[in-house]
């Protein structure tokens, strides 16, 4: 599986906005859903990249990031379409399989969405 980005269908179409704004948010609870709000039935995750520029390659449920026990982070791919990688790696991650996370990691969703993990 490749990301969207590299190959598919729908890579050579794939426009990249001129600028993205940044978006912060905190870390809370237990976990954050990663994804594009679903319009047909109005669920919203917690992060969701729906907004403009909305990221075509980000699936409604995309991944998670979920609090270990230790109180450290972890990202789950939830099967997504076009897969998740962390720091750049060219393979995506495995679903349904946490990957810990660290102060300053990317997570790489969709065709252009990165997410750093920053401590507070």
């Amino acid at each position: 599986m490749a990301m969207m980005q590299r190959s598919g269908p729908e890579a050579a179409g794939l426009n990249l906005p001129a600028y993205s704004p940044e978006q912060q948010r905190t870390l809370t609870g237990n976990q954050l859903t990663i994804g594009r709000r679903r319009h047909s039935t109005g669920d919203t995750p917690d992060i969701d990249l729906s907004v403009p520029p909305e990221d075509p390659g980000v699936s409604h449920q995309h991944a998670v990031l979920v609090q270990q026990p230790d109180g450290n982070w972890a990202v789950v791919d939830q099967n997504s379409t076009n897969g998740t990688t962390v720091n750049g790696s060219d393979e995506p991650i495995q679903p349904f399989v946490p990957v810990p996370l660290h102060d300053g990691d990317r997570v790489h969703v969709g065709a252009w969405t990165t997410i750093t993990i920053r401590r507070g």
